[in-house]
């Protein structure tokens, strides 16, 4: 589900802007999904199955809006009383304002926080993702949950030809997250998509920020939708290096069917109270 839709995080590269997705207003201006909340307290009520429940794969979840709002910490809510599991993406430490529903979830069933990662330095971090809190404090965000015991899930992308597909920034965020004990993580490859409405943006932003490395993207890449860096084969082979040698994992199908599969433990709980 998406309690919002459009984004104030300006990152450059944001694919939520494509024109495919019929958002017939500015990208900044967000809508509030103003009965979201009604219709999922109604869908919850009457589902017979209980079963994972997810926000934030189109708009952050943890806006400024969210503050005044708090829709997602309303869902969060519905979650917990009606016993179902959640995740959630995210790029803000916000997140953490709801700790005490993540955590109680958690207990019950599976809660998981999944938070996107693209540039480890943080002085670039704020070039490409300008109005939402840098690495730095993602990770430590990470490290938070791993001391508070609810699984991670860190995205790696995109990762943008030129700019931050390097050797020492993937083993910089792959180092962190190892640190941070992550469940997994998620690639899709070393490049990102372009189409109608993104790229137009992204273009713009690249003139504003890194001169001439618009000219560099339409003379190697021309109209294409896949961007791949030069480096792809390189990266991706250190990615599941440093992940298999870790413990982490980066199957996406893996990742994804845990995602998605709800786990209760009041199995576990029972059998303390009789130890």
């Amino acid at each position: 589900m998406n309690l919002y839709r459009g984004c104030t995080h300006g990152c450059i590269y944001c694919d939520s802007r494509s024109k495919c997705y019929h958002m017939e207003h500015a990208f900044e201006d967000v809508e509030v999904k103003e009965n979201a909340i009604l219709l999922l307290e109604q869908a919850l009520k009457s589902k017979r199955r209980k079963c994972m429940l997810g926000t934030g794969a189109m708009s952050d979840p943890y806006q400024p809006i969210e503050q005044d709002l708090g829709y997602t910490r309303k869902a969060l809510e519905l979650a917990g009383r009606y016993g179902f599991g959640f995740t959630l993406l995210t790029k803000s430490d916000r997140v953490l304002q709801d700790l005490d529903l993540l955590k109680a979830i958690n207990e019950k069933t599976k809660c998981v926080v999944q938070m996107t990662l693209t540039t480890y330095d943080d002085n670039l971090c704020r070039k490409l993702e300008p109005h939402v809190c840098p690495t730095s404090e993602r990770i430590a965000v990470l490290k938070q949950l791993r001391d508070e015991g609810i699984p991670t899930v860190v995205w790696l992308c995109p990762i943008l030809p030129f700019i931050n597909d390097t050797v020492e920034n993937i083993k910089g965020i792959l180092h962190a997250c190892i640190d941070a004990k992550v469940y997994g993580i998620i690639c899709f490859g070393m490049g990102l998509t372009l189409r109608e409405g993104n790229r137009e943006y992204f273009y713009e932003q690249l003139d504003c920020l890194f001169p001439h490395m618009k000219e560099r993207y339409i003379n190697t890449y021309s109209m294409l939708y896949e961007v791949d860096s030069p480096k792809e084969a390189e990266l991706m082979q250190l990615f599941h290096q440093l992940c298999e040698e870790n413990g982490i994992v980066h199957d996406n199908r893996e990742i994804f069917t845990y995602l998605s599969t709800f786990e209760t433990k009041e199995y576990a709980v029972q059998l303390k109270l009789f130890e």
